[in-house]
């Protein structure tokens, strides 16, 4: 078996690793890299084989910087199938097409700027989209759905199981098995290792034994707060900012995140411990991911089955509004008093949070409530970072709203986390693959599973390959 790491290598996103056996070529994930736009757009089109040189895609779960660049790859002549879960194939359903559509929709609104721009003589050039709804359209039908607990026969002597990664709806960690040529190899791959105690879904489940593992570091070197702070540090926010006049502004993944956003909100209302003031839910995609996410009450945690089981709809509730249509999201613009509204997308690099924070930013009453992490480079980890100056649309704006965090809620088990997870399988393993996170929190996560563990850790860059025998 022959590993390579294309993406997710010494940075965060566009998880992207390739498998080659017994004269087949598996690829883990096929996701968007997120960053400074022109590297993206680079790394994003210009895909490092054929797309036709696949076999079949092993899909860990939706996030986009995980699926995201699968209509790059059908583009490219992709045509075999996807291997995913139930969940993560209605959830792939809406982010594809909507990711299509708002490359379409980025490119048309830049393009009016450029002609106004070619029509003063300062600039040239079209922008045209990564792929257009149409890509979208032929990756979906190449979904297969695998269940947890199913072992897939890939080829003869290759197949794989998944197994509940606890990080969203339908994530899953895997274990690849391989007896194609020669003595067996199990090969790991996390995914994105969720958090316990989490609200919605189950928490992680143990792993099996396996020789080799590509491992999630995202949070290698921090520890994270305890989640049964969150609850409190949410209400603080909406009533500091509320009673001020001013509006909560919240970038949020419309996967996992919104949902967990809106259940909170709901148990703070029932409670009474935030003011009366609308909840805006602003996404067309959140909308229809949170209706995959009542499809599938078995993936839910028996908190959220509480709500099931006594009637209410754990993301609806009375002063909750959910907005489609862009005439009504524009409306925002002109309510008076305070409310909150939850946009995509979470790293607020595209879609309808960027308007929100267009017209916000500049008043020191509002709230700019960060609820994930933030890959170097977005607007959202400049934001973090307290820029007091930044870009949206390409114009400077100053940052006077308030900058707050919730990192509570971080779908990512953090390096605790990750060492309890890779307990049971360390005495197996014979090597570590660190990806999905930037160099000091990988370096820092290798030297602490070495002295822990005992183990081998290799931090591999893009392009670089390795032979698991």
């Amino acid at each position: 078996m022959k590993l390579t790491f294309w993406g997710a290598a010494h940075t965060v996103t566009g998880s992207m690793h390739l498998v080659e056996t017994g004269g087949k070529r598996y690829l883990l994930d096929c996701g968007l890299y997120q960053g400074r736009r022109k590297d993206a757009d680079q790394k994003n089109r210009h895909l490092p084989f054929p797309g036709s040189s696949i076999d079949a895609v092993i899909l860990s779960h939706a996030h986009i910087d995980h699926s995201g660049n699968l209509p790059t790859l059908v583009k490219n002549g992709f045509s075999g199938p996807i291997y995913t879960t139930p969940a993560t194939i209605d959830l792939c359903n809406w982010m594809l097409r909507d990711t299509a559509h708002i490359q379409e929709k980025d490119a048309e609104f830049l393009n009016k700027r450029i002609e106004k721009r070619k029509a003063q003589g300062q600039e040239n050039g079209i922008v045209t989209p990564l792929y257009t709804m149409q890509d979208a359209e032929r990756a979906l039908p190449l979904f297969r759905p695998v269940p947890y607990h199913t072992p897939r026969d890939l080829a003869p002597g290759m197949s794989y199981e998944s197994y509940d990664a606890g990080h969203i709806l339908g994530s899953s960690c895997m274990v690849l098995h391989d007896s194609t040529s020669g003595p067996p190899v199990r090969l790991a791959f996390s995914g994105d290792v969720g958090r316990p105690n989490l609200p919605i879904i189950r928490d992680p489940e143990p792993m099996p034994p396996a020789d080799y593992l590509i491992l999630e570091s995202t949070y290698g070197g921090r520890l994270h707060k305890s989640v049964s702070h969150v609850i409190n540090k949410l209400a603080d926010v909406v009533n500091r900012t509320a009673a001020r006049g001013g509006r909560i502004i919240v970038p949020a993944f419309a996967v996992g995140r919104t949902q967990q956003l809106v259940l909170l909100l709901h148990q703070l209302a029932n409670e009474k411990r935030i003011p009366n003031i609308p909840i805006f839910v602003d996404s067309p995609l959140a909308i229809n991911i949170t209706a995959v996410h009542r499809d599938h009450p078995e993936c839910f945690d028996d908190e959220t089955r509480e709500y099931i089981i006594h009637g209410e709809d754990p993301f609806g509730f009375r002063r909750l509004q959910y907005i489609r249509e862009a005439a009504d999201s524009k409306k925002l613009n002109d309510l008076h008093g305070p409310f909150v509204v939850i946009s995509a997308s979470g790293m607020a690099e595209q879609g309808r949070i960027l308007h929100h924070l267009r017209n916000n930013i500049e008043d020191g009453r509002n709230t700019v409530l960060i609820t994930g992490f933030q890959a170097q480079d977005t607007l959202g980890r400049k934001l973090v970072e307290k820029w007091p100056e930044v870009r949206i649309f390409g114009e400077p704006m100053r940052v006077r709203a308030e900058i707050a965090s919730l990192d509570e809620l971080s779908g990512h088990a953090d390096q605790r986390e990750l060492l309890d997870w890779i307990k049971p399988l360390a005495p197996h393993l014979k090597k570590v693959f660190l990806v999905h996170g930037e160099p000091q929190q990988s370096e820092t996560f290798a030297k602490l599973l070495h002295s822990t563990y005992n183990l081998e850790v290799r931090a591999p860059v893009p392009g670089q390959s390795f032979e698991l025998v």
